[in-house]
């Protein structure tokens, strides 16, 4: 890469490099690393490239884990309460359903498992998450979540990117374009075993952000997660000094040909991919080693039972991951087919995928506080959508269609208050109606807990300003602790 003069009101750099080394972790590195692709993208010079920006406020959070419920869990099944939905079961929504939906559906169907109140703080919990239930204190739920698609599709991208019909970088993305990571040995962004449905790697994928910002996938959905890590790790033939030599050479050719042709970005984040992959065979394979975990933890996460093990084992990772200063963490529940999704058989689906989940989401908590960690970290759970209260097919084997009306997510830790119900919706349980808050409102919230106002969070490509929540969205502060 072509060594660089920089100058400006507040700082000089001669390389990429030299700038790394003085500038801590975040909007620091973020600027570092990004400002050749914007300024190339809009046709400017390294001359009008602006100052580097310090974090916009005080953080109330370090990091993201997201337990992402592929498929749309049922919010009025699992910690929406409706007891008219009990008493009404079989009767008429007594009044209009959406004018855009994805199924037909009948009446009212009451859920099959019975609601308790819990904690200190009185929050209502199904019999689905016996374990979680004892964590309600907690939690801060969400009741009046919603969105604007019906289809898994666009509604997994509006989850993932803010946007339902163009590719778009992901949450994670900006996150870690945004703060960077603690570890610069290990990547900002993490995915553990993606759904491959609906979306796919743009999901996690950095579109227009420069490439260093993508999400590291490990594995996928379709595999079980003790096969989830990255392959190829250590370089078999290849010690480490002669990599390094490889590295060095491959920097002065891009030197020569930068001194040639001038700045690149793609270029540029090509090189800081492959830093990366080299600085990542030390560390990563630690993080991935479960071996050095104590057996009283593995029992905690379920990983003696066939049931929990395979989720309890992303759990465990997602804490080492935190702990190691990732900033971006993503579990997903799935597998080859959309998990949370029951169509029919609610009962046995919902079940079956409360049983796996249920104690390792449990123990993440525990074990995040234990470890004095849950207080800067922000556990964001939650599907892509939730159910309707009407029932889709009939009989014991009654499903659930789609539902971005209204659903609830809960998020816990990291500034939020805990025991504490937010928003409301109408008393079947189908449309947001109290305080409702949109995935963009929900992104904005997420963004500024973790120190970053939304609407200065932007990169700019094709000419214009893009940011995660486009032109919309809310911070909701009342739920701050």
């Amino acid at each position: 890469m072509a060594s660089m003069e920089f100058q400006s009101a507040d700082f000089q750099f001669t390389s990429r490099r030299s700038l790394l080394k003085r500038v801590a972790a975040g909007f620091g590195s973020l600027a570092a690393a990004s400002v050749l692709a914007q300024f190339s993208d809009a046709g400017q010079s390294l001359a009008n490239a602006p100052t580097l920006s310090l974090p916009h406020h005080a953080a109330r959070a370090k990091r993201i884990i997201f337990l992402f419920m592929s498929g749309g869990p049922s919010q009025v099944d699992t910690f929406d309460h409706k007891p008219l939905l009990t008493r009404d079961d079989g009767k008429p929504l007594p009044f209009a359903k959406p004018e855009v939906q994805f199924n037909a559906t009948s009446n009212l169907l009451k859920s099959p498992w019975r609601f308790r109140q819990h904690g200190e703080s009185g929050l209502w919990v199904s019999e689905l998450f016996p374990k979680l239930a004892a964590h309600v204190d907690d939690l801060c739920m969400l009741h009046s979540i919603h969105g604007t698609n019906p289809a898994h599709g666009g509604a997994v991208m509006k989850l993932h990117t803010g946007s339902d019909n163009f590719i778009r970088p992901s949450m994670g993305s900006w996150v870690s374009y945004g703060l960077g990571t603690e570890n610069s040995n290990l990547p900002a962004f993490v995915t553990i075993c993606p759904t491959l449905a609906f979306g796919g790697i743009n999901n996690w994928s950095s579109a227009f952000l420069p490439a260093t910002y993508q999400g590291t996938a490990l594995g996928n959905a379709s595999v079980p997660s003790n096969q989830a890590h990255v392959k190829f790790i250590r370089n078999p033939r290849l010690s480490r000094e002669l990599q390094q030599m490889q590295l060095a050479r491959l920097e002065k050719l891009n030197r020569d040909h930068m001194a040639r042709s001038g700045a690149e970005a793609s270029l540029e984040a090509r090189l800081q991919s492959f830093e990366l992959a080299f600085r990542m065979q030390s560390e990563l394979p630690k993080i991935e080693d479960l071996s050095t975990e104590s057996e009283a933890t593995h029992r905690l996460y379920g990983m003696d039972n066939p049931v929990t093990a395979n989720f309890g084992r992303m759990c465990m990772m997602a804490r080492r991951f935190a702990e190691a200063g990732v900033r971006f963490i993503q579990v997903t529940h799935s597998d080859d087919k959309v998990q949370w999704d029951q169509h029919s058989d609610l009962k046995n689906g919902h079940e079956k995928n409360a049983r796996e989940v249920d104690q390792p989401i449990a123990a993440l908590l525990h074990d995040l506080k234990t470890r004095g960690l849950l207080e800067d970290t922000l556990i964001w759970w939650g599907g892509e959508f939730g159910r309707t209260p009407t029932a889709e097919s009939v009989g014991p084997g009654a499903g659930r269609d789609h539902n971005q009306e209204g659903f609830t997510m809960w998020l816990a830790g990291g500034g939020v208050k805990g025991g504490f119900r937010y928003g409301a919706t109408d008393d079947y349980g189908y449309y947001a109606a109290e305080n409702k808050v949109h995935i963009h409102d929900l992104h904005a919230t997420l963004l500024d807990l973790l120190g970053m106002d939304h609407e200065r969070l932007t990169f700019r490509h094709a000419g214009r300003d893009f940011r995660l929540t486009d032109v919309e969205g809310h911070v909701v502060r009342d739920i701050y602790a």
